[in-house]
């Protein structure tokens, strides 16, 4: 190798002829890792309105009503609860 080969080289290459390579900072990561999720995020999405069982207006009115509904239902899920504890108050172990 002579002084003409070392001065067409880059860095990269230098750094591998003495088997070492550049470190890559976290930012550089950080973006390519979040590039990954979001192209990931878009195709679901894609594939999730393609395949949707309804137009867009009935499953934001089923969403709608659902929101709606969601109070009455955790009462109702609490009160069913309390009375199979009550039902089931002296049936367990004991130790």
């Amino acid at each position: 190798m002579n002084l003409k080969d070392l001065k067409g080289m880059d860095k990269d290459d230098l750094l591998g002829l003495l088997g070492l390579e550049t470190k890559s900072s976290t930012s550089a990561w950080l973006a390519g890792t979040l590039g990954t999720f979001g192209i990931g995020l878009l195709v679901g999405a894609g594939i999730a309105l393609i395949l949707a069982p309804k137009p867009g207006r009935e499953l934001r009115e089923d969403i709608r009503d659902r929101l709606r509904r969601a109070p009455d239902d955790a009462s109702e899920a609490i009160s069913s609860a309390a009375n199979r504890a009550e039902t089931l108050g002296g049936v367990g172990k004991t130790y």
